[in-house]
């Protein structure tokens, strides 16, 4: 701890970052780059997110305590649970510490069960490999729509609840992150929460992290149980953990 609250809180926020390349033009070079990026001067990152394609690639060349997320159903949740949970499997296979698989958010509203069948049949193929289950709340029409893939979800074995594959108009928000965050409080507190998609400014970052401690109890939001998704907000949290000039990130991601 230091006498600047704020470099302190950023420090704090790099350590749960999942620093991520979901870009369709990722190439080899962005993967090598991202797995340096990744030990900062402030602390390592909680773990990359990149494409399944990428994954024995980048546990070549990261160091052995930085782990590997990957997402499967990505980014339109669409494909058969098997299919995804063979997905699963593979990237497993090839060196994944970490699964984000999106949901069938469009099928939630008709089909009462589906999203946990869905999460469960790839929670038995993943077993206890963390796996973070994508609302794509953005999307999701109704407060209670949020609440319902949120519950189901969990039924379905999620580790934790991720806001949004980045992909889509609408990204993360407080209100939606307030009711996954509820959900993960009534099922006993176990479960992560993690949010994604246009998060760029140090302030953001911290206003969930907040968030998640108000919601779930002080001292909850730790990289085991709290991230956040984004690539571009980690030159904010560094030039606010060494108090030099910040810039304005733009990036998706």
């Amino acid at each position: 701890m230091t006498d600047n609250p704020d470099a302190d809180a950023a420090r704090a926020l790099i350590a749960c970052l999942d620093l991520t390349n979901l870009n369709d033009d990722c190439t080899e070079a962005d993967i090598a780059a991202l797995c340096k990026r990744a030990e900062t001067p402030q602390g390592r990152v909680a773990a990359i997110c990149i494409w399944p394609r990428f994954v024995a690639l980048a546990r070549s060349l990261a160091a052995p305590e930085l782990r590997i997320a990957t997402v499967v159903n990505f980014p339109h949740g669409s494909d058969d649970p098997a299919r995804t949970a063979g997905d699963a499997a593979s990237a497993l296979a090839d060196g994944a510490d970490e699964i984000d698989m999106v949901i069938d958010y469009r099928r939630l509203a008709d089909t009462q069960g589906h999203v946990e069948r869905q999460v469960g049949t790839v929670k038995q193929a993943v077993g206890p490999t963390l796996l973070k289950a994508i609302l794509e709340t953005g999307e999701l029409a109704t407060p209670e729509l949020i609440a319902r893939a949120s519950q189901e979800a969990l039924a379905g074995g999620a580790d934790f609840l991720k806001t949004s594959t980045g992909k889509t108009a609408r990204h993360a928000s407080l209100d939606a992150a307030t009711i996954m965050l509820e959900a993960i409080a009534a099922h006993g507190g176990s479960v992560g929460f993690k949010a994604s998609g246009g998060i760029r400014a140090f302030e953001e970052a911290r206003a969930y992290r907040d968030l998640a401690d108000s919601v779930c109890g002080a001292g909850w939001a730790g990289p085991a149980r709290f991230r956040i998704g984004a690539s571009s907000v980690l030159g904010d949290l560094l030039a606010v953990a060494a108090g030099t000039a910040r810039a304005t990130h733009k990036a998706t991601y």
